[in-house]
């Protein structure tokens, strides 16, 4: 995935920041970067986050 972590804790951390300072949404982030959205979102999954539209996060 890109320059992010491998790590699913750290990759967390920076998707969740990326995601509340530069982009609107998860789209959008996925499409600036490169990501794959769907292995991303099964990623974290893996250690039981979910991304919250309403949140704009991963919970």
């Amino acid at each position: 995935m890109n320059n992010l972590p491998k790590d699913p804790m750290l990759l967390l951390s920076v998707v969740n920041t990326k995601l509340r300072d530069f982009y609107d949404s998860l789209d959008a982030f996925c499409e600036d970067l490169g990501v794959n959205k769907e292995e991303l979102i099964e990623t974290l999954k893996g250690i039981d986050y979910e991304y919250d539209e309403t949140r704009h996060q991963f919970v």
